[in-house]
C-alpha cells in the first residue's frame, strides 16, 4: 500500500472516454474514423440497439449484429470471430452489459490474432500475448457495473472446465468508451441493483488493494461518493436521471480502477462460481461483498493490526455513511443493510451447496483477483465468506 514510501504507478485506460446522457448519437462518426464495416456485439435483445444502429446507418457504416446470449462462453466468440473474419469487420462494437462488451474485445482481438482462443487464454490455456494489435473496438455499456468498456481484458466461460477465465492485454483497451447514462434508465430494478452492487465492489475492492495507487484512490473516492447516494435511488427510481448519472460514472470509475489497481477476495470467488453454477457475475458480487469485507477487516485486527487498509476500510464508512465517526464495522453493515433493502438474494438460488464450498474455494484461492486482496485469507476464512452468502 501506498505510505512513507515513494510513489510510483502506472495508469491506462481507453484512447477516448465520451460521457453523457444522449452521447450514443455520436457512435456513427466515433466510429467512421476507425472502418466501413463494423461487427457490432449486443446483448440477447438486439433491438436495444437500436440507437446506434440508427447513428451507424447515418454515416453510411455497414454492419453485421452479433447477438451473445448470455455471458459469453469460448465457442461462442471463436464462432464469431470466424464469422467477423469472413464479413471482413474493420472495427468492432461491443453494446450491452458487461458480457457484450467482454465479447466484442474477445472478438476484436481475435480476428487479428491467428490460431485458437486458448492459445492466449489465462489459466486453461497458453497465455500467450497477443502478437497483433486488435480490431479498433468502440465500448458501449447499457447497464452500469462491470466497467468493461475500460478494462485491459475480457473474461470467458468454459462450460468443459466450468470456469470463466480471462483473455488479456494492454492492446485491448478500447479505442473509445461511449458512456451514455440514458441507455440505462430502462433497466429492471433486479439488474439495476446486482450491477450496481457490482460497481460498488470494484470501488472498494481497488481502495484496498495492495496495489492501489494515488491516481484510483481518488477515483474511487468519488465513484463511492456517487454510489453512496444514488445506488438505492436508481434501483426504486429508475429513470431519475441523476441517479443514472451517478451510476454510470461509479461504474466506470470502478473500470478504471480495477484495471489499474486490481481487485480482491469478491472477485476472486465470482471467476470460479461463474464458471460452475448458472450465476450472473453482479449478483455473485453483491452477496459476497459484506461478507468478504467483514473478514477483511477481522483477519487485518487480528494479523496485521497497523496495516493501512484497516484505516481505508474506516474511511469507506465514511463516505458511505456520511458519518464522520463511522468505523469500518459501520461500513460493513452499511453495505449488509443496503443489500437487504434492493432485494440481493443468497447463493443458494443458484443451487450452490455446502458440499461445493472446498471446491470453490480452492479455486479462488489461486484466481488471479485475490492477488490484490489487502491480507491473504486462510482456507478457512475463505470458507467462512462463502458459507455467510449461502
Amino acid at each position: 500500500m501506498p505510505g512513507a514510501d515513494p510513489v510510483s504507478f502506472e495508469f491506462a485506460t481507453a484512447t477516448r472516454i465520451v460521457f453523457g446522457a444522449g452521447q450514443i448519437r455520436e457512435a456513427g462518426n466515433l466510429s467512421k474514423s476507425m472502418g466501413a464495416r463494423a461487427w457490432v456485439v449486443t446483448g440477447r435483445n438486439p433491438e436495444r440497439a437500436a440507437p446506434l444502429l440508427d447513428s451507424l446507418k447515418g454515416t453510411g457504416i455497414v454492419f453485421e449484429l452479433s447477438p451473445i446470449e448470455g455471458e459469453p462462453t469460448i465457442g461462442e466468440v471463436s464462432r464469431a470471430v470466424v464469422k467477423a473474419r469472413r464479413f471482413g469487420a474493420e472495427l468492432v462494437i461491443g453494446f450491452g452489459g458487461g458480457s457484450a462488451l467482454d465479447a466484442g474485445k474477445a472478438i476484436a482481438a481475435l480476428v487479428t490474432n491467428e490460431g485458437d482462443s486458448l492459445d492466449y487464454l489465462e489459466v486453461i490455456g497458453m497465455g500467450r500475448p497477443l502478437a497483433k494489435a486488435p480490431l479498433p473496438c468502440i465500448a458501449i455499456p447499457t447497464t452500469a457495473g462491470t466497467g468493461a468498456e475500460v478494462t485491459r481484458n475480457a473474461v470467458l466461460a468454459s462450460p468443459e472446465h466450468r470456469v470463466k477465465v480471462s483473455l488479456r492485454s494492454p492492446l485491448m483497451l478500447p479505442r473509445v468508451a461511449l458512456v451514455d447514462p440514458a441507455l440505462t434508465h430502462g433497466l429492471p430494478a433486479g439488474i439495476t441493483s446486482t450491477t450496481g452492487m457490482d460497481a460498488l465492489t470494484q470501488l472498494i475492492e481497488p481502495y484496498v488493494s495492495c496495489r492501489s495507487n494515488p491516481f484510483t484512490d481518488a477515483i474511487c473516492r468519488e465513484g463511492l461518493r456517487r454510489a453512496a447516494r444514488s445506488l438505492e435511488r436508481a434501483v426504486r427510481r429508475g429513470e431519475d436521471p441523476t441517479a443514472r448519472e451517478d451510476m454510470a460514472l461509479a461504474s466506470l470509475f470502478g473500470g478504471l480502477a480495477l484495471a489499474n489497481a486490481g481487485l480482491g477476495a469478491v472477485h476472486g470467488f465470482a471467476a470460479p462460481i461463474g464458471g460452475m453454477f448458472p450465476a450472473p457475475h453482479g449478483a455473485v458480487c453483491a452477496v459476497l461483498l459484506p461478507h468478504a469485507m467483514r473478514a477483511n477487516v477481522t483477519a487485518l485486527r487480528q494479523r496485521e493490526p497497523s496495516h493501512e487498509a484497516l484505516e481505508r476500510f474506516a474511511e469507506i464508512a465514511r463516505l458511505l455513511t456520511g458519518r464522520v465517526d463511522a468505523t469500518a464495522d459501520d461500513g460493513v453493515r452499511w453495505v449488509e443493510e443496503l443489500g437487504r433493502r434492493i432485494g440481493i438474494e443468497p447463493l443458494r438460488r443458484f443451487q450452490i451447496t455446502e458440499g461445493e464450498v472446498p471446491a470453490i474455494v480452492e479455486k479462488a484461492a489461486r484466481a488471479s483477483s485475490m492477488k490484490g486482496n489487502p491480507i491473504s485469507l486462510t482456507e478457512e476464512e475463505l470458507a467462512a465468506i462463502l458459507r455467510a452468502a449461502l
